[in-house]
């Protein structure tokens, strides 16, 4: 298969630099991002070190292409009026791409969140893997990507879980009427105060929230670091099972009374008019 006709008219030395210049030109702009990510890592959040990697890819990229395009003779002022008759057809059919960018612009000003947050919107919580110009990706705990566009961040009221350092678990727990109240409450304030993962400043809160259906309604906070969640979750949770099981201390669950009536069921009244 012969080169096509305008290759062939390519003096070798000018396709033999175009050829260098791509090549090493995108290979030395990879090679200045990860340089600049390094120096900035110190200084820099790790959404501000994305961004100043990508803007130096996509800047970079586009001046090896352009001297590329030189090398090959091609006329610059030419391709750029054709870019200009495209971009206004694109951009009537990229409105939407267009809000997305506008929107990443606030995202990345206001800084709501940063990669490594944990984010939950919808139904969906995940871990912020990164924050583009046109979308974030999250990474659920099930290892699945989604894709949530910036301008559904900007609209969308969202929870940032790990925005602080420190958090608090909550329990909501009962207990069968029988039991005392007082007792109930010392026992939970020893369950949490003996936990390694809960932190004594802020002081957890132990509460009698009210009377319930069919048991007594406390409520329990426990605060701790944020990297801790899971430790203290699930220590915790067996800690009190543990606990009032020595202590005696019963946890009600429903009963439900079946009446079974001998003979026909009765006789449905007349329906309203």
């Amino acid at each position: 298969m012969e080169p096509p006709e305008w290759l062939s008219e390519i003096p070798w030395e000018h396709a033999l630099r175009g050829g260098l210049i791509l090549f090493g030109g995108l290979i030395l702009v990879r090679v200045l991002a990860a340089g600049v990510r390094r120096a900035l890592s110190h200084r820099l959040s790790p959404q501000g070190l994305m961004l100043v990697r990508k803007g130096i890819v996509y800047t970079g990229t586009a001046l090896v292409l352009v001297m590329t395009l030189r090398e090959f003779g091609f006329k610059l002022t030419a391709l750029l009026g054709a870019a200009g008759v495209a971009g206004v057809a694109i951009g009537f059919a990229a409105q939407t791409s267009l809000s997305n960018v506008i929107s990443g612009f606030f995202l990345i000003w206001e800084k709501p969140f940063e990669v490594g947050d944990v984010l939950k919107i919808g139904d969906t919580t995940g871990t912020v893997e990164s924050i583009d110009l046109l979308a974030a990706t999250l990474r659920t705990f099930d290892n699945q990507a989604v894709r949530i566009p910036n301008e559904t961040l900007v609209k969308t009221q969202f929870t940032n879980i790990t925005r602080y350092p420190i958090r608090r678990f909550d329990i909501n727990l009962g207990v069968a009427y029988k039991e005392d109240v007082d007792r109930v409450l010392t026992v939970l304030r020893e369950v949490v105060d003996a936990n390694p993962n809960a932190l004594i400043e802020p002081e957890p809160v132990v509460a009698f929230t009210g009377f319930g259906e069919s048991q007594l309604n406390f409520f329990l906070g426990a605060w701790f670091h944020k990297p801790d969640f899971l430790k203290l979750r699930n220590s915790l949770l067996r800690d009190i099972k543990n606990r009032f099981n020595e202590e005696g201390i019963e946890i009600p669950f429903p009963h439900r009374v079946v009446i079974h009536q001998d003979g026909p069921a009765p006789a449905a009244g007349p329906l309203k008019q």
